[in-house]
């Protein structure tokens, strides 16, 4: 899954050079110089991960880390800040405002990609290209293939397209239970406007995909909250 970027920095010349590093990695990347204009671009499309200067004409962006994550709808959004300030008490200030990480001016690409990977690994693992291996289960994000074990042998699944980012999301997020919005809001978008009851569908199909395998049990109802990818036996007295 290819995570998108905003990118927002007042200097062009450095902005230039990191969207440029960023696009080669294969990241989608919005650009912006100020923070009413990376609001107004979060507000149309919501970046999976922010990196935000720490100058900026019309609002520091300790300030705007702070607005971000005050609002319900981007207080999750991962945030680097960049910036020149290499005080200790500086980057305690920013990660007090929000920030997940700290990247000081001058830094080369090569850090500033590897910094980016390791949040979005830590805060949106469905992102990540890496093999999921769950109770049996193998997800392939590369190769969008999904193999179950059983009776020792690997079988491949025919997984639909929005089922495969359903389990992927799930299993990324293992034992956690995620409302409906919360699945809408990750696995569809923020943007897309369908009724929470489209998940029970998909939900539906899934386990049924993985009844062949036997593995349906791994996707769990969990009365009055919502839905978890988990390993351990569920209780009768929790399911539908």
């Amino acid at each position: 899954m290819t995570a998108t970027i905003l990118v927002v920095e007042d200097e062009l010349a450095i902005q230039e050079l990191i969207a440029l590093n960023l696009k080669k990695a294969g990241y989608l990347v919005l650009c912006a110089d100020s923070a009413e204009q990376a609001r107004k671009m979060s507000n149309n499309v919501l970046p999976d991960l922010i990196l935000l200067d720490w100058m900026l004409p019309d609002l520091s962006g300790l300030e705007f880390a702070r607005k971000l994550r005050g609002e319900e709808r981007t207080k999750n959004i991962p945030i680097i800040m960049l910036t020149a300030r290499t005080q200790e008490h500086d980057k305690i200030s920013g990660l007090d405002a929000g920030a997940d990480d700290y990247v000081t001016k001058p830094f080369s690409p090569r850090e500033l990609l590897a910094r980016i990977k390791a949040v979005l690994r830590r805060r949106i693992p469905e992102i990540s290209d890496d093999i999921l291996e769950v109770g049996g289960l193998r997800l392939d994000p590369v190769t969008y293939r999904v193999h179950a074990e059983t009776a020792g042998k690997l079988i491949e699944l025919s997984v639909g397209p929005t089922e495969f980012r359903l389990l992927h999301f799930l299993m990324a997020h293992k034992e956690r239970v995620h409302t409906r919005t919360q699945l809408l809001n990750r696995v569809w978008g923020d943007h897309v406007f369908i009724e929470d009851r489209t998940v029970d569908v998909h939900i539906r199909r899934l386990r049924k995909l993985l009844e062949q395998v036997g593995k349906e049990h791994l996707v769990q109802t969990v009365r009055g909250a919502g839905y978890r990818f988990s390993v351990e036996k569920q209780e009768e007295s929790a399911e539908l």
